[in-house]
């Protein structure tokens, strides 16, 4: 059995289950964080190759079966995006809790008026 499947299905399963059932805004973006380390981990498993080596051309050795480089590659950038998003969140955050004194979403939802 894929256990690092499991665990990468676990982590995206908690982290879901924290932004939905967390009101405060700040562990939103913490279960959003876990649910983006999820998603890589699954992307990076995607390239291993068991007794896979790196795929670099030595002279006078055979190739051996190489890892995948790509998915390693492509979740540099996924992480550079994923700091992006998360400090502007956290900006916002700061914004909406300079401007309504808390960081619960129902409540800010009730003092904007959009809920009665």
């Amino acid at each position: 059995m894929h256990f690092d499947y499991v665990a990468a299905m676990l982590l995206y399963v908690t982290g879901l289950g924290i932004m939905l059932f967390h009101s405060n805004l700040i562990k939103k973006i913490f279960g959003m964080n876990i649910m983006e380390t999820a998603v890589f981990l699954l992307f990076i498993l995607s390239g291993y190759v068991r007794g896979g080596k790196p795929p670099i051309a030595v002279p006078g050795q055979l190739p051996a079966a190489p890892v995948n480089p790509l998915p390693q590659a492509l979740i540099l950038t996924g992480l550079v995006v994923s700091v992006s998003v998360t400090a502007y969140a956290l900006a916002l955050v700061r914004a909406l809790y300079q401007a309504y004194g808390t960081l619960s979403a129902p409540e800010i939802a009730r003092r904007k008026g959009e809920f009665s």
